[in-house]
């Protein structure tokens, strides 16, 4: 990751302040561009002419995976729409590595990203994913500063499942 990163022409970042200091870390001194849920609309069509014009543009976010709840859909489906190569570089996802963990069944789940931040639309969303059939484990992402009251409207759909390894008291 760090050889693309010091080899691409630019790199479009979710926030320029964290990934400089990252990237500074690392002695990375490509050039970045803000690309973030505010402004991409209006950067993809700057981005994809560039690429077009044969610049490598790497996507970075703040944590995680591109995409995945992070800005990066626009530009990466425009690139697509223009017949522009998108690889990926495998890195960390925070859901993936959270189910691995959790003692779900991993064979199929649901990605359902972030809940709505106002309770009637939160619970509304939540009682819609606990009406589907079929058994398949569902990660969704919650802020870690949400209040007390967003995490008790969550409890009652929550799923805790048996620790195989932890000990029976």
């Amino acid at each position: 990751m760090r050889s693309t990163l010091r080899e691409v022409q630019l790199i479009a970042a979710e926030d320029t302040r964290h990934s400089g200091q990252l990237l500074a870390q690392f002695g990375i001194e490509t050039p970045l561009l803000a690309l973030h849920e505010h402004n991409e609309a209006a950067r993809v069509a700057e981005l994809i002419t560039r690429l077009q014009g044969g610049a490598n543009i790497a996507l970075i976010s703040d944590a995680g995976t591109p995409l995945v709840s992070d800005p990066g859909y626009r530009l990466v489906a425009a690139a697509g729409a223009a017949g522009i190569d998108v690889r990926p570089i495998p890195g960390a996802c925070a859901a993936i590595a959270a189910l691995s963990v959790a003692g779900l069944p991993t064979d199929r789940f649901a990605f359902e990203g972030f809940l709505p931040q106002r309770r009637a639309a939160r619970r509304a969303r939540l009682e819609t994913l606990a009406a589907r059939r079929g058994c398949r484990s569902r990660a969704r992402w919650a802020s870690a500063r949400a209040s007390g009251k967003r995490w008790r409207t969550l409890r009652p759909y929550l799923v805790r499942p048996a620790r195989p390894w932890s000990r029976a008291s």
